[in-house]
């Protein structure tokens, strides 16, 4: 059996273009991991990612990760409530071109329905222009969350490229 997956990239050029979304709850924290711990990482990528086949990194060894996010351009954000894990965004600053790049981005299945993903975007989108880009971008498939897609247009970012690829 053939499937057809699309994959749509999506930017967003300004702060101004954000339609954000703001948690109230003060048990809500977000915070920039500060050491290069990857089991973080790699916890997210593998608890978000099952459902979604995020493959890529399964294979990885310690050392492969401990080398991506010891990466000087990686920065990664956590979001608890509490002390409970609830998700993380990894940003990549592409210095050549004056981006940031939202590499992976997710919330554990517990959050769903909650709003906790819009705001988490809008967090995301909001610490990526800290840096003074010129765009933010990421890439999406028909594989991820159903309403990822949704989430990204509805907070402002707008697709510029479309591909499709048979598995």
């Amino acid at each position: 059996m053939i499937n057809k997956i699309i994959r749509n990239y999506l930017e967003i050029k300004s702060l101004k273009e954000l339609n954000e979304i703001i948690n109230n709850d003060k048990n809500f924290l977000i915070r920039k991991l500060e050491s290069n711990d990857f089991q973080l990482n790699k916890f997210f990528y593998k608890q978000i990612g099952k459902k979604y086949h995020w493959t890529d990194r399964l294979q990885w060894s310690n050392q492969k990760w401990i080398n991506y996010v010891s990466y000087k351009k990686l920065y990664t954000f956590i979001l608890q409530h509490n002390e409970d894990l609830v998700g993380y965004f990894e940003l990549i600053h592409h210095d050549d071109k004056n981006e940031i790049e939202i590499a992976y981005f997710g919330i554990l299945e517990e959050y769903y329905g909650k709003k906790i993903g819009g705001f988490l975007l809008s967090e995301a989108i909001k610490e990526s222009f800290l840096f003074k880009v010129n765009r933010v971008w990421l890439h999406t498939c028909t594989l991820d969350h159903k309403n990822a897609l949704q989430n990204y247009i509805s907070r402002g970012m707008k697709v510029f490229k479309v591909s499709s690829l048979l598995i």
